[in-house]
């Protein structure tokens, strides 16, 4: 049967989600079914407001192939899944004549354990805690949370953790989950007719569109175990975190108190011989740990390697016992080994791989003041992985509205493992890229300035003149002021010197849940919000709440951070810039994306100011500036502070 004309199918969707096409959304469109039908790869830079979700699932729908969407936040796929896929497929069925069917699909600790749920949690160091469900008014939040839970899985058709409102806290939800180690298998658990997620699996594999988020993609992928079913088309959104996401997937960390707990576990499961080694490994491991102080291992000092073969062995011995005394007619005693077994091979898995001193790993101790010390390890590098594991046997679109850095793809293809399309060499694949555009006006609806004439931040220290210039520039906008900070202490002291000096409301990240601060923000246009990474990120209020977006510093990674400081003398020595590939890059994708929060409808306007001068001074200043939306561009204070008036003024006669 012949396929509907794109357009025609791209307009009968747009029409069902109650909008009108916008600009650059049909040549998304165009360029995406190409991608899908020459089998290639395809970058598509897509503005806020595009409707780039239309954009890549009609011409991927019409397709008919099975298609993966991996999103990087919670947000976008409820909105794929509640809203944007349901009025697709209802306005395309009568033309493609057939209904494609969708479903979302997690990691297995997403959805709630039955066995888990029903049988208990199988370690001493949480024994009680589902007395509490039998208790009459439970005295702890965690009783509490238990027995809502409880009552929760009898009415819950999916056992999605996301569907459970209020939520609840992390440790709370690991006593109704499991890893997919942790788990004891369909076959073998007497729940596993009913369980949550082998469920989502199934509709997973009789859906024509699978959403997933990148962890997932990044499990499926990297480690060799297949968790998505077989697709032949893959779009990747909000492509510019997918690096980071497998970056997290790829990296091992190792702590005492993780080792303490695998310790527990195994120790009533192995004999006394087996025990007592794992027992003496943590002990020494923790001994090193004591003395560990934060910083890269370019090599492994020898009394950390001594302890880490300690543990790689002790752990290995155990793996054999729990793998070699399995009852398999318990199934309570298998829940138990399942999880001693799980805690004990990551173990072994990380200490392995830490002995093993790869070249391609970086090494690193780490310490936090509440969790103590721990290592870590991480690939140099994941465009091999990515190379290899995910752009063969598939057609993969990118998109997000923040991939042209500096002006171009280049960067984010290189660190996807990808080459620009005429690149010679067949064992690279390559790209083709298009930037869409916005529907927005940026020269008319914002302007970017930059404070020239404050002094270079430094490491440490106070900062007076830019609290003065920030103090000003809030009062000037009346309020509504989002401020994107470089650290924790950064906005904490910002926001404690504005509120002595204004009579306006500061609202800080930490003080509350980061949802009910972008609700009061977003509700009271005098307030301002502070906050550090996620706010970068994570906030879309447009109106009249947010007409000043402030950014206190060119958000370059710490000189001290080892993954990026390592990453970066990889590009040196190997004739590169690495100041621009790594330090560069990371600050431009973060600086687009938190200009990114200030226009996000057709009427916003304001200003996004940052308070570092070296945005303007710096030779390295003219790529950031191209990596953000095309802006009026300014140093001048007194003009910014005169817009800022007009539009708070312009405001408030509307009412707003």
């Amino acid at each position: 049967m012949t396929k509907p004309p794109l357009p025609e199918l791209l307009n009968a969707a747009v029409t069902a989600v109650g909008g009108t096409e916008r600009p650059g959304q049909a040549a998304m469109a165009d360029a995406v079914a190409v991608a899908v039908d020459d089998h290639s790869h395809l970058l598509v830079q897509a503005g806020t407001g595009t409707g780039k979700s239309l954009g890549y699932l009609v011409p991927a729908l019409a397709h008919g192939e099975r298609v993966v969407v991996a999103t990087a936040t919670l947000a976008l796929q409820r909105q794929l899944v509640e809203r944007d896929l349901p009025r697709t497929v209802d306005a395309l069925h009568p033309l493609l004549r057939r209904r494609p069917q969708f479903a979302m699909l997690k990691g297995r600790s997403n959805y709630l354990c039955l066995h888990r749920l029903h049988e208990g949690v199988p370690q001493d160091e949480e024994e009680g805690l589902f007395d509490q469900f039998e208790a009459a008014a439970p005295s702890s939040k965690l009783g509490q949370d238990l027995l809502r839970m409880r009552d929760w899985s009898d009415e819950t058709e999916t056992g999605d953790r996301d569907d459970l409102t209020p939520g609840v806290s992390d440790r709370a939800w690991a006593q109704i989950s499991v890893s997919s180690r942790e788990c004891l298998g369909a076959t073998k658990c007497a729940y596993g007719a009913e369980c949550f997620a082998e469920q989502a699996r199934e509709r997973a594999k009789l859906a024509d569109v699978v959403v997933t988020n990148h962890a997932l993609l990044a499990i499926d992928a990297i480690e060799g175990a297949p968790v998505l079913p077989q697709h032949e088309v893959l779009i990747v959104d909000e492509a510019h975190e997918l690096v980071s996401r497998v970056t997290g997937v790829a990296t091992g960390e190792l702590t005492p108190g993780q080792v303490g707990r695998a310790v527990r576990r195994a120790a009533k499961l192995v004999n006394e011989k087996a025990a007592d080694a794992l027992q003496s490994a943590s002990e020494g491991f923790e001994r090193v740990m004591e003395l560990a102080l934060p910083g890269r291992l370019e090599e492994v000092p020898e009394d950390l390697g001594y302890a880490l073969m300690a543990l790689r062995d002790a752990a290995r011995t155990v793996i054999s016992a729990l793998g070699s005394t399995r009852d398999k007619s318990v199934q309570d005693e298998d829940a138990v080994r399942k999880q001693a077994l799980a805690s004990v091979e990551t173990i072994h898995g990380v200490a392995e791989r830490i002995t093993q001193g790869s070249e391609y790993d970086v090494v690193w101790y780490e310490r936090h003041d509440r969790f103590g010390a721990s290592v870590r390890v991480a690939p140099l590098s994941v465009s091999g992985l990515l190379r290899e594991k995910l752009f063969t046997d598939r057609s993969v679109v990118l998109t997000s509205a923040t991939l042209k850095l500096g002006g171009d793809f280049n960067g984010v293809g290189a660190s996807l493992g990808l080459a620009p399309e005429g690149t010679a060499g067949e064992d690279i694949p390559q790209w083709k890229g298009l930037d869409v555009g916005s529907p927005f006006d940026y020269p008319k609806q914002g302007i970017l300035y930059v404070a020239r004439h404050l002094a270079t931040p430094g490491r440490e220290g106070s900062r007076t003149d830019m609290l003065d210039e920030l103090a000003d520039l809030v009062e000037a906008a009346g309020g509504r002021t989002l401020g994107l900070f470089s650290s924790m202490r950064a906005a904490q002291a910002a926001a404690e010197d504005l509120r002595g000096r204004l009579d306006r409301p500061i609202l800080l990240q930490g003080e509350e849940t980061l949802g009910e601060l972008i609700k009061n923000f977003a509700a009271s246009p005098e307030t301002c919000l502070f906050g550090t990474l996620s706010l970068w990120q994570g906030v879309d209020v447009p109106g009249a709440s947010c007409q000043l977006v402030v950014m206190d510093r060119i958000p370059f990674p710490r000189p001290d951070d080892p993954l990026m400081s390592a990453r970066q003398k990889a590009v040196e020595e190997a004739g590169g810039n690495g100041f621009m590939a790594v330090a560069a890059t990371h600050a431009a994708l973060l600086m687009a994306q938190g200009a990114g929060r200030l226009v996000r409808a057709m009427g916003d306007k304001g200003v996004v100011a940052v308070l570092d001068p070296r945005l303007a001074n710096a030779r390295y200043g003219s790529y950031l500036r191209a990596s953000l939306p095309d802006f009026w561009y300014t140093t001048d204070r007194n003009q910014t502070r005169r817009s800022l008036a007009a539009i708070d003024a312009t405001a408030k006669a509307e009412g707003k």
